[in-house]
């Protein structure tokens, strides 16, 4: 599990809202969840709630503690969702280098075969009587001038010769170079899909698992786990939210429409999301590139402080980066937060315990 950041504290201040002040269970909402967090693995160990396969006989969980497993496991499967989204980003550039090498390749295979057909040509000249040696040319010339203007000529024929037969040479090795290139990208993109699957197969064996013990939870405690992760849901704000340019606005505008849209993981749209796969999908709309993946979404643009965030701006958290969402003013941010909670609208000051950084692309 990724190690939650130091509490900023001016940052805390500046998130801090009339909605929290006051609240008694607020600041200790904000501890409780970071304490069922702190000391996760990536390997998912709630298996041991009542009534799961890995419970060990006579092992008593109370709901407290499943609670808080189940929470752990929450993050853990939103790392390696992330983990997964990098790897499949990774894969597509190496099929793109792939496509590239391949085509290297085969422009150079091209010209080698047209250097080809001009030596055969020359080949064929030379030994059917088109090109004359220099005894002959004495023989039949008329004067000194004839003579010496001829053998330049033939001088000429061989020196375009011999820097053809060095042409064809050098065709034939940048060809063998591309293919060899592409070659070793397609195994290196084989490889990088492989390890993918496998990824992908023992994701989903702990989705399942996830969403089976979630299931068994009582509702309190469901929503205790939503909470714990992705913060309390709050209400759309009634008025437009201003960003300071065309594209963030667009950015806003559509993630904001997203609310209500069911979490699936790595998911990317257009009707369910993760979290960033949702930053892709709002980003897109305003005509920005965005790779599915919040540990490279979280190196893109330029880094912005909490001081001087603006809406439209990327959150990021933890350490490894695996959860990213958007900032939209008055200490609100728009995120796909977790499995069993749609889309939605939350205090960005529940989560800066594990704030990590902030990131303006547009």
């Amino acid at each position: 599990m990724a190690t939650p950041h130091a509490v900023i504290t001016h940052a805390r201040q500046l998130f801090h809202t009339d909605s929290t002040a006051g609240r008694p269970g607020a600041r200790r909402a904000v501890r409780t969840r970071t304490g069922l967090l702190v000391g996760a693995t990536a390997v998912l160990t709630f298996t041991v709630l009542p009534g799961t396969a890995g419970a060990e006989p006579g092992a008593v969980t109370t709901p407290q503690r499943a609670t808080a497993l189940v929470a752990e496991a929450s993050h853990e499967l939103e790392v390696v969702t992330e983990e997964l989204n990098t790897a499949k980003v990774h894969l597509e550039r190496k099929k793109a280098a792939v496509t590239s090498a391949e085509e290297d390749a085969a422009d150079a295979e091209q010209r080698l075969d047209a250097l080809d057909v001009q030596i055969r040509e020359l080949a064929r000249t030379a030994y059917t009587g088109s090109n004359l040696s220099q005894l002959d040319i004495l023989l039949t010339s008329d004067s000194v001038d004839d003579f010496v203007s001829q053998i330049g000529t033939l001088d000429a024929i061989a020196g375009h010769t011999n820097d053809l037969v060095v042409e064809v040479a050098q065709a034939g090795e940048e060809a063998q170079d591309a293919r060899a290139r592409a070659d070793a990208a397609a195994d290196k993109a084989q490889e990088a899909y492989d390890e993918i699957k496998a990824q992908q197969t023992e994701l989903e064996a702990k989705i399942a698992d996830y969403e089976r013990q979630y299931d068994a939870l009582s509702v309190p405690q469901q929503r205790q786990v939503v909470e714990a992760h992705g913060g309390t849901a709050v209400a759309v704000p009634a008025a437009p939210v201003a960003a300071a340019s065309g594209a963030a606005q667009v950015a806003v505008n559509t993630a904001l429409a997203q609310v209500g849209d069911p979490y699936v993981w790595g998911a990317g749209g257009p009707d369910s999301f993760d979290c960033s796969g949702l930053m892709q999908y709002a980003y897109s709309a305003a005509g920005i590139s965005l790779p599915h993946s919040s540990g490279m979404q979280s190196q893109m643009g330029s880094s912005v402080s909490a001081s001087a965030l603006q809406p439209g701006d990327m959150l990021f958290f933890y350490s490894p980066v695996s959860h990213v969402g958007m900032y939209i003013g008055n200490g609100q941010m728009v995120h796909a937060s977790t499995s069993g909670s749609p889309v939605k609208v939350s205090s960005v000051e529940y989560m800066m315990d594990d704030f990590s950084g902030a990131r303006r692309v547009a």
